[in-house]
């Protein structure tokens, strides 16, 4: 039996309850408090990593879609391993000398492996600590720029960009420098791309190289240069530091206008490279204590005089070569210039101006008035802009006190870069403006001369000096202060261009006064009238046709009926006539009626022609005029022309560039058109020989002769006898040369080795003034620049071709011996057929059809 407890205990069977009742309630379990909250955080877990996930899935998704966004549509940057950033280009003299620098930016590309370890460290301490680490972007860097930028929240000044080399060099050389989060982002995919495809040393390569420094200067090799005049080998720990101070900020660092942030900066990067073991704390502190010194931008061995010559061959390489590959293509241009030559003819025409002004120019009054109290000059001074064209040598200086024989001047010298100019002073005396500085009057002539200093200048005006020699200032005066003279710059312009007359190649060019007054080249690009210049092209028609220098020509007047009137040249001296003449004597004087009759004999067609085989004039007009040089050439023109008289008939085509190199050194122009089949060969063939190839020719060698001796006697006894004559003590032959009412003055001469053309005249044509001659303002211009070329070498004679006679005749009060063309020793007889003078037809020539213009325009008149 079950007991009655036991079955108390049992559950109740539904099934067995009567109908109607409610089932028994069972007992609620005890609470299990840990396990509750370990299922709530289980699942506040969950759905956070569900969220994460999420957002991580979202935000990859979105990173996704933003990579593709950014990335679309970058540049390609595969050419970078294969990139040539653009180089100047560079022009160098006969001698090697630096003349230009060619280039609309300023670099000079250096391989990574000839930049000194010390450069490369310096920039990465400054720029990019971790550059050989990370992958192309930093990490610590941004969060590092993220920090500082929180910091400096709401100061207003600029975030750190926080761009590593890599960046930068996507930045500079691919998606440019604007601030936005656009470049920013493209710039970081670029950089890893980059850092995949290029080495570490390439890409820093690329940075050194194309960064800009300030200054024009593009890379640390340009940099090295403008900074401190030196090569990269040649820099010191303080130099490298600086120059790593300034991608940041070039203008914020600038050595002299801002020189104490420039140096904070420089020693901070001096302390990154000693933090980065790049240099030693020794090294840290001399670097430190070194003082921050500019050198000038210009480089001290960079030849100072050629300008003009500079520009014209600038002008020539862009014509030849365009401007892209001209200024960018990392040219070596090798030019004819000759530094010593050049030099004595811009002297040479600068005192030839100088000279003339003061003989016609008068003075033209101070460069501008300021105070002349003794607190206030100084810093107008420092104000008052100095006038184009003065020369180095010159000073502008105020004029402080004046009394009757003297003025007292006073003048800003700076002696040291670091220190502001100091005052200077010196005296003006009236000796010394006697009796060129009479005033200009408004009708443009000269006032009177002065009688005392105050009738030149007055306190405040405001003009150029210079000092006198050390000889010439103590001369009476030795206890007195710096001697002054007084200088303007001429108003008159000129030129000259001296060439080897067997090459062609231009020595020598000087367009102006100078580069900075005007640009314009005189020498190659203005159109003037060459005057009695021109007349050896008229004679070697002449002397081609077989006529003898002794042939026998009248003198006497010439009238011509044309169209604007009746044409009646002159010779220099106004009705003067001198009977018959020979053709020497009749160069020798410059007779024009002379050479208007020979140039009708022969036909205006020879003269014509031969001005074009000698290059002087193309397609020159046909008429009677132009026999008198009233046709327009140039100075180069000129000097070329005469050249081929010097050559024995050769003609001369002017160079002014020997050859041009790429930037890998291959020659890739010349001027010397010369070949040398043997050059390839073998030591065993011997040395080689350029063939010589066929020079066009201007003139036969013995009318080219012919010429020369006619012109040698132009400088021995005529036009240029005064100037020139025997003071250069060497064979010289030339011919002046001035035009109608005195506007153009010339000389063009030459010896064995050298030819020199001079002119000078206005801009705008007008009278230098009465009896102002080539033989002259030219000639003087002429002797100078032959003397200091030819300085040293023993004199050359004039090479006589083979086949030509040589017969002593009368010239003068004396003899000289003619050369003849065979067969015409005798033929000179004086012309008994008709002249233009003998009849009335009109036709003013048996090449043209009478004088082109009027006496007016005519042109050579000496």
């Amino acid at each position: 039996m079950t007991s009655p407890e036991l079955r108390a205990e049992q559950p109740l069977d539904p099934q067995r309850t009567a109908p109607g009742a409610e089932p028994p309630r069972a007992e609620p379990s005890p609470p299990k408090p840990k396990k509750q909250k370990r299922r709530r955080r289980f699942s506040v877990l969950r759905w956070l990593f569900s969220l994460g996930a999420a957002i991580i899935l979202a935000g990859g998704i979105a990173a996704y879609g933003a990579y593709h966004h950014f990335a679309q549509d970058l540049p390609d940057y595969g050419w970078l391993a294969e990139y040539e950033p653009p180089q100047m280009s560079r022009v160098y003299a006969a001698d090697s000398r630096l003349m230009a620098e060619l280039a609309q930016e300023r670099r000079i590309f250096v391989p990574i492996e000839a930049i000194p370890q010390r450069v490369q460290q310096a920039f990465i301490s400054a720029e990019d600590q971790r550059f050989r680490e990370h992958t192309g972007i930093d990490p610590l860097g941004i969060l590092r720029a993220v920090i500082q930028a929180a910091e400096q929240y709401g100061s207003g000044r600029r975030m750190s960009g926080a761009s590593t080399i890599t960046q930068q060099v996507a930045k500079n050389m691919l998606v440019g420098a604007d601030r936005s989060f656009t470049r920013k982002a493209r710039e970081a995919i670029l950089a890893l791309r980059i850092e995949k495809a290029l080495s570490k040393d390439r890409i820093l390569e690329l940075y050194l190289n194309e960064i800009f420094l300030g200054q024009q200067a593009y890379g640390v090799a340009a940099a090295a240069q403008v900074y401190f005049n030196k090569s990269l080998d040649e820099l010191t720990v303080a130099d490298v530091a600086y120059l790593a101070a300034l991608p940041k900020a070039p203008n914020n660092y600038h050595p002299i206008r801002r020189a104490d942030a420039a140096k904070a900066r420089r020693d901070w990067v001096i302390e990154r490279m000693l933090e980065d073991r790049a240099i030693t704390a020794e090294e840290a502190r001399a670097a430190r204590a070194e003082a921050l010194l500019a050198r000038p931008t210009r480089r001290q061995d960079q030849l100072q005089a050629g300008q003009h010559f500079t520009e014209e061959v600038r002008r020539e390489l862009i014509q030849r070569f365009g401007v892209e590959q001209t200024t960018m293509g990392g040219l070596v241009v090798r030019t004819s210039l000759e530094p010593a030559i050049q030099t004595a003819a811009e002297r040479a025409l600068r005192d030839g101006l100088m000279n003339y002004d003061r003989r016609r120019g008068g003075w033209r009054g101070p460069v501008t008035k300021i105070s002349a109290n003794a607190t206030e000059w100084m810093p107008a001074l420092a104000d008052a802009p100095r006038p184009p064209g003065a020369l180095p040598e010159w000073r502008l200086a105020v004029v402080l006190e004046v009394r009757p024989q003297e003025a007292r001047l006073g003048w800003l010298e700076r002696r040291d870069p670091r220190r502001p100019a100091e005052p200077q002073q010196g005296t003006l005396f009236l000796e010394d403006l006697r009796p060129w500085a009479r005033p200009v009057l408004p009708d443009g002539r000269l006032g009177p001369e002065p009688r005392r200093v105050q009738d030149v200048v007055n306190p405040g005006d405001v003009v150029l000096v210079e000092s006198l020699p050390a000889e010439a200032a103590q001369r009476n005066r030795p206890a007195r202060p710096e001697r002054l003279t007084l200088r303007q710059i001429p108003l008159a312009e000129g030129a000259v261009v001296a060439l080897d007359p067997q090459t062609g190649r231009v020595m020598a060019m000087v367009g102006g006064w100078a580069l900075e007054k005007s640009w314009f080249n005189r020498a190659a690009q203005a159109q003037r009238q060459p005057g009695s210049s021109f007349k050896p092209f008229v004679y070697i028609a002449a002397l081609e046709k077989g006529i003898p220098p002794n042939q026998e020509i009248p003198d006497e007047p010439v009238e011509i009926m044309t169209p604007q009137g009746l044409w009646k040249p002159q010779n220099y001296n106004a009705n003067t006539y001198n009977g018959w003449v020979t053709m020497r004597s009749a160069m020798e004087r410059s007779l024009n009626l002379v050479t208007v009759r020979l140039a009708d004999h022969i036909g205006m067609a020879s003269v014509s022609d031969a001005a074009r085989r000698f290059g002087v004039i193309d397609n020159m007009p046909r008429y009677l005029a132009m026999s008198l040089g009233a046709g327009e050439t140039t100075v180069l023109r000129m000097a070329a022309g005469y050249g081929a008289f010097a050559n024995g008939g050769f003609r001369v085509t002017p160079t002014l560039i020997d050859s041009v190199q790429d930037r890998r050194g291959r020659v890739i122009w010349r001027a010397d058109h010369r070949t040398c089949a043997a050059c390839a060969s073998g030591p065993e063939a011997g040395p080689p020989r350029l063939e010589a190839g066929e020079r066009p020719r201007a003139t036969d060698p013995i009318s080219a002769y012919q010429m020369v001796s006619i012109l040698e006697g132009v400088v021995a006894r005529g036009t240029a006898a005064g100037t020139i004559g025997s003071r250069l003590g060497r064979p010289v032959a030339g011919k002046t040369g001035t035009t109608d009412d005195y506007k153009d003055n010339w000389f063009v001469g030459f010896t064995p080795d050298i030819v020199v053309a001079v002119w000078i005249g206005f801009d705008e044509p007008r009278s230098l003034g009465n009896n102002e001659t080539g033989g002259g303002n030219a000639a003087p211009i002429f002797r100078d620049t032959v003397a200091a070329a030819l300085a040293g070498s023993p004199p050359v004679p004039f090479r006589r071709p083979s086949g030509i006679t040589l017969l002593r005749v009368a010239a003068g009060n004396g003899s000289i011996m003619e050369p003849f063309r065979p067969g015409t020793e005798n033929s000179a007889q004086r012309w008994r057929d008709s002249f233009i003078g003998d009849r009335d037809d009109g036709a003013g020539s048996r090449g043209g059809s009478g004088a082109n213009r009027l006496d007016r325009d005519l042109g050579g008149l000496y």
